[in-house]
Parts: structure tokens; sequence; C-alpha cells
């Protein structure tokens, strides 16, 4: 299968999602304290900002007030939900359709690059990483909470059993290793926590001033 052919399946499957992606979040967020993530993620951006995969928007309340936001989905269905979310909270956003693997967005174009449990989801996820870092200004920060591989070899195994499940009906990969993905895109990572067995992640990335 082509990155093509693979990026235009995941778009079919989120936009069947969409309508219920809410609902399903909300149990998975009590259960393993997702919410939590999106807060670290958010609570540390600063001027422009963009978020990549912002999905039905389920971050736009945990952002600063004085944050210039910028989000970015593959799929329209979910953009849509985003958008009502956003009117709905009063909170000025700018939505735009795209591939998180091809940022339509010169250089340098941000203070800070977001990401809550995307990369699992993007079909070169190394790319994604190259990208975020590319539009990202000296100074600035990437702060992506993902999940991936656990530390314990019980999850491990119920991660292999489950992921032929999730990649067919969710395109997600639950063995993705988020620290292997930023080495092999060249940017330096420090994982700030890893929660759950080593399910859940938080990583951050800062680009040197000069």
């Amino acid at each position: 299968m082509t990155a093509r052919q693979t990026t235009d399946r995941i778009r079919r499957a989120y936009r069947k999602q969409a309508p219920r992606y809410d609902r399903a979040m909300r149990v998975t967020s009590r259960l393993f304290d997702i919410d939590g993530g999106r807060r670290w993620v958010c609570d540390g951006a600063r001027g422009h900002t963009l978020e990549i995969g912002v999905g039905t928007g389920l971050n736009l309340a945990f952002y600063p007030s004085d944050v210039a936001l910028t989000a970015l989905d593959l799929t329209p269905e979910m953009l849509d939900q985003a958008r009502r979310r956003a009117a709905a909270l009063g909170r000025a956003v700018a939505l735009c359709e795209g591939d998180a693997t091809q940022l339509p967005f010169p250089d340098a174009s941000f203070d800070t690059v977001t990401s809550t449990l995307t990369l699992c989801t993007i079909a070169n996820p190394e790319a994604a990483v190259r990208e975020a870092w590319r539009v990202l200004r000296p100074g600035g920060e990437l702060r992506f909470f993902e999940h991936g591989r656990g530390n314990n070899r019980v999850v491990v195994l119920i991660q292999r059993l489950l992921e032929p499940l999730t990649l067919r009906f969710e395109a997600d990969h639950l063995l993705l290793e988020p620290d292997r993905v930023f080495a092999e895109a060249g940017v330096s990572v420090e994982v700030v926590h890893r929660t759950r067995l080593g399910v859940f992640w938080r990583l951050l990335a800062k680009r040197p001033t000069s």
C-alpha cells in the first residue's frame, strides 16, 4: 500500500469515527487520565502555536488564552466538530485541513507545536516530526503526548494481540515507540514522563536558539 493509499484509509477511518469520537474518548480519559496529558501539552504552549491532529478539538479548552492557535487535521468531519467546539468555547483558532507529513506552512512559523495521541495514526510519523521541527522557530518547543509500546511484558503482549484490530478499525499503532520516531526524524527529544505501565508518553523537544 502506498503512502497516499494509507493516508486515505486513515481519513476514511476517522470520517466514520467522527460522530462517536468524543463519547469514546470520555471513557478512555477516565481510565487513563488522558486529560492530564492534554493539560501538560497545552499549558506549556506559548506564542504562535500549531496543533497537529486537532481532531474534534478536545484540547482547545486547555490552551492559555493568550496563545495564537492554528490547528490542522486530516479529516473534514473531525474539523467540523472542532469548529463547533471552538465557537462554544469562544476560542479563536485557525482550523485547516491538511496532512501532518506535508505541513502547508513556511519554515520557522510557530513558537510551539503540539500533538496529542496523533503520531500513532499517521502513516509516516517520522515525516510528521520532521515537518513539526521544520516549522518550529529557534527557541521553540515540540510538546507531544502519545501512547505507544509499554514497558511491561504482559502489556506488550496484549498490545501485540490487539494491534491488528486497532489498525484495521482505527488506523492506530499500539506498538509505536515515540522516542524512536523522534530519533529517526533527527530530533533530540526528552521523555518527560511515562505513565500507565509506560504506555502513555510525554515528550518535549526544544529547538536551539542558534
